[in-house]
C-alpha cells in the first residue's frame, strides 16, 4: 500500500520510556528557577500534610487525654496557620505550573512547526496534510496533562511516599512491613498493564490521524462529492474511520481503566490488615490509641501516593504515542540543507545544468544526463509529453529537490553551496495549481514583497491585467477571498498569482503551465503584460499550449528524461522532429475545432 494513503497506519520507531521521558523532560532546563520555586512550595504543602496526623496524635495522648485545654488550643492554631499557609502555597504553585507547561507545549508546538517547513517536498509527498496536522495540534495538546502532572503531582508524590514511610518504620517496624506487604504484587500487576496499553494508545493515535486525514482531504474536495452526489458514500466512509477511531479508543481506555480497580482494591487489603494487626497491639499495650489513629492516617496518605502515582504512570502511558508521534517528525532530517552560509549574490540569470541525473525513486531516474546553458535574460520553453520531466528541470533549478549527480550552476555557482533563502528569495515561480490564502486580494499579492505599498501592488495587478476585474468587485484590492481563492474563477486566481510573482522582482522567473486555465482573450493581455517583465530576467516557461511559447529564445524538447530536441520555433518545425508533430496535432486540433 502507498505510504500516503489515508487509511494505512503510520509506522514509529520503537523507543524506550527512559529515552522518551528524557528527551520530553528536557524542555523543563530554560525553566529550572521556576520549577525550583514550585518544588519548594510543594514540599511545604506536602511538610504540612504530614505534619497533620503527628500533631493529631499530640492533641489526643498529650492534651485530650490529660484535658489541658490551652495546649489543645495551641496546638489548634499551629494547625490552623500552617494549612492556611498550606492553601495559598498551593495556589501559587498551580498557577506556576499552569504558565510553565503552556510555554512547553508552545514551544515543542512552534519547534515541529519550523521544523516541518524545513522538509523537502517528498515529506508532503508522502503523507497525506491530515495526518501531519494531528501531530501539529491533537499530539501536542495531549503533552500537557504529561508535563503539569510531573512536576505537580509525580515528585510531591514520591517524596511524600518516602517521607511517609520512613514516619511509620520510625513509629511501629511491623505495622509498616504490614503496609507495604502488598507493593510487590500492585507493581507486577501494573507492569503488566502497560505492556499492552502503551500498543493500544499508538493504534488509537494512529485510527485518529486517518480519520483527520480523510476529513482534511474530504472537506478540501467537497465540490467535487457534491458535483458526483457522492455525500452519502463519502458520509459512510468518514463513519468507518470513526468506528475504527472508536473501537481504538474503547480497547485501550477498557485496559487503562484496570488501573483504578488493582490500586483501589491493593489499598484495601492494605488498609484492612493494618486496622487488624494495629488492634491487636492496642489490645496487648504494645500501642496506644494516639499511635494507631495517626498510623492508620499515615496509611491513607501512603497509599494516596501510590494512587497518585499510578494515575501519572497511567498518563505517561496514555501519552507516550503522542511523544512518539512528535518527535519522529522531528528526527526527520531535511533533505535539502543549507550547506554553506554564503549568500547568493544578486543573480544575473546563467542558469547551466552539467550532467544532471535525479530520480524520485532510487534505481528510477527522471533525468539522465541532461546538459544545456542558458544566458542572462533569455526566455526558455520547456514542452515534452506529461511526465517526460519539465515540472522536475524547474524544481531542481528552485533547488527543491537536490539531483543525483552532476551539478546545477547560476552565475557559475553551484546552488548547493549558496545559502537556501538567498538562492529562493531572488526567484519568482508560477505553478498552475494556484494558491491564495484566506485573505484580502491585496495581500495574496502582496505576499511576493512584504513591503510593499499599495501603488506597487496595484502595479503589478495592472503589468498582468489583473486590476480590470479586481475593481469591477465590491471591495476592490480589500474583497476578501476564501481558502485557496474559491470565490474567484480560476483565471482570476492565476493572475492574482502572477501579480505576487512578478512583485518580488525576480531574478529567474519560473512558469510552470501557468496560462492553461485562462481563457485566450484573457491569455493575449498577460502575454501583453509580461512581455515587458521579462525583458533582462531570465524564464522558464513551461506549456502544452505551444503557440504561447512561439517567441521564446530557445525551446527544449523533453522527451523521456533527456533533451531530445533544442532551438527556436522556426529551427525546430524544419526539422520535423517531435516539436513539429506536436504543432502540427495542436495547429490540426484547432483548425477542426473552429
Amino acid at each position: 500500500m502507498a505510504k500516503n494513503s489515508i487509511n494505512q497506519d503510520e509506522d514509529l520507531n520503537k523507543v524506550s520510556n527512559t529515552a522518551l521521558l528524557m528527551r520530553l523532560f528536557s524542555y523543563l532546563k530554560p525553566y529550572k528557577l521556576k520549577v525550583v520555586i514550585v518544588l519548594i512550595l510543594l514540599i511545604y504543602v506536602m511538610l504540612c500534610g504530614l505534619l497533620n496526623p503527628y500533631l493529631l496524635k499530640l492533641a489526643i495522648d498529650n492534651y485530650i487525654s490529660r484535658k489541658d485545654l490551652n495546649g489543645l488550643i495551641t496546638i489548634s492554631a499551629v494547625l490552623f496557620g500552617f494549612n492556611i499557609l498550606s492553601m495559598f502555597a498551593s495556589k501559587i504553585r498551580i498557577i506556576m505550573m499552569a504558565k510553565i507547561t503552556n510555554k512547553i507545549i508552545l514551544e515543542i508546538r512552534q519547534e515541529l512547526y519550523i521544523h516541518i517547513q524545513k522538509l523537502s517536498f517528498s515529506f508532503f509527498d508522502n503523507r497525506p496534510i491530515g495526518k501531519i496536522l494531528a501531530r501539529v495540534i491533537g499530539d501536542v495538546n495531549s503533552l500537557q496533562d504529561l508535563f503539569s502532572n510531573s512536576i505537580t503531582n509525580f515528585i510531591p508524590e514520591v517524596l511524600t511516599l518516602v517521607c511517609v514511610t520512613v514516619i511509620m518504620f520510625s513509629m511501629n517496624v511491623k505495622l509498616a512491613i504490614v503496609s507495604i506487604c502488598i507493593l510487590p504484587f500492585l507493581g507486577l500487576t501494573l507492569f503488566s498493564v502497560e505492556t499492552f496499553s502503551r500498543k493500544r494508545w499508538q493504534i488509537f493515535r494512529q485510527k485518529r490521524s486517518n480519520m483527520n486525514a480523510y476529513t482534511h482531504e474530504d472537506f478540501s474536495g467537497i465540490r467535487v462529492i457534491e458535483a458526483f452526489a457522492e455525500e452519502q458514500r463519502s458520509s459512510k466512509n468518514f463513519l468507518t474511520f470513526v468506528n475504527e477511531m472508536m473501537d481504538g479508543f474503547l480497547k485501550a481506555v477498557k485496559l487503562n481503566d484496570t488501573f483504578w480497580p488493582i490500586v483501589a482494591l491493593s489499598s484495601g487489603i492494605g488498609t484492612i490488615l493494618v486496622f487488624w494487626y494495629s488492634i491487636s497491639l492496642v489490645k496487648t499495650g504494645n500501642i496506644t490509641v494516639g499511635t494507631m489513629v495517626a498510623f492508620t492516617s499515615y496509611v491513607t496518605m501512603f497509599w494516596k501516593p501510590i494512587i497518585d502515582i499510578s494515575n501519572f504512570y497511567n498518563t505517561l502511558i496514555t501519552n507516550f504515542a503522542a511523544g512518539e508521534r512528535i518527535f519522529e517528525i522531528l528526527d526527520i532530517e531535511p533533505m535539502i540543507t543549507t550547506l554553506s552560509e554564503d549568500k547568493m549574490p544578486k543573480i544575473k540569470g546563467t542558469v547551466e545544468f552539467k550532467n544532471v541525473v535525479f530520480s524520485y525513486e532510487a534505481g528510477e531516474p527522471i533525468l539522465n544526463n541532461i546538459n544545456f546553458k542558458i544566458n542572462t535574460g533569455e526566455t526558455i520553453a520547456l514542452v515534452g509529453p506529461t511526465g517526460a520531466g519539465k515540472t522536475t528541470i524547474v524544481n531542481l533549478i528552485s533547488r527543491f529537490y537536490d539531483c543525483d549527480s552532476g551539478k546545477i550552476l547560476i552565475d557559475g555557482k553551484d546552488i548547493k553551496n549558496v545559502e537556501l533563502e538567498s538562492l529562493r528569495s531572488q526567484m519568482g515561480i508560477m505553478l498552475q495549481d494556484t494558491f491564495l490564502f484566506s485573505n484580502s486580494i491585496k495581500d495574496n499579492i502582496r505576499y511576493g514583497k512584504l513591503d510593499a505599498t499599495d501603488e506597487e501592488v496595484i502595479a503589478a495587478a495592472k503589468a498582468v491585467n489583473a486590476h480590470g476585474f479586481i475593481m469591477k468587485l465590491k471591495n476592490g484590492y480589500d474583497t476578501e477571498v476564501n481558502e485557496r481563492g474559491s470565490r474567484l474563477s480560476v483565471g482570476e486566481r492565476q493572475l492574482i498569482s502572477f501579480a505576487r510573482a512578478l512583485l518580488a522582482n525576480p531574478r529567474i522567473l519560473i512558469l510552470d503551465e501557468a496560462t492553461s486555465n485562462i481563457d485566450t482573450h484573457t491569455e493575449k493581455l498577460v502575454q501583453a503584460g509580461i512581455s515587458k517583465l521579462l525583458h533582462g530576467r531570465t524564464s522558464f516557461v513551461i506549456a502544452h499550449r505551444l503557440s504561447t511559447i512561439r517567441d521564446a529564445d530557445k525551446i527544449m524538447v523533453i522527451s523521456d528524461g533527456k533533451i531530445g530536441e533544442a532551438g527556436t520555433h522556426a529551427e525546430l518545425l524544419k526539422l520535423k522532429g517531435h516539436y513539429y508533430d506536436l504543432y502540427m496535432a495542436q495547429y490540426k486540433f484547432l483548425s477542426q475545432g473552429a
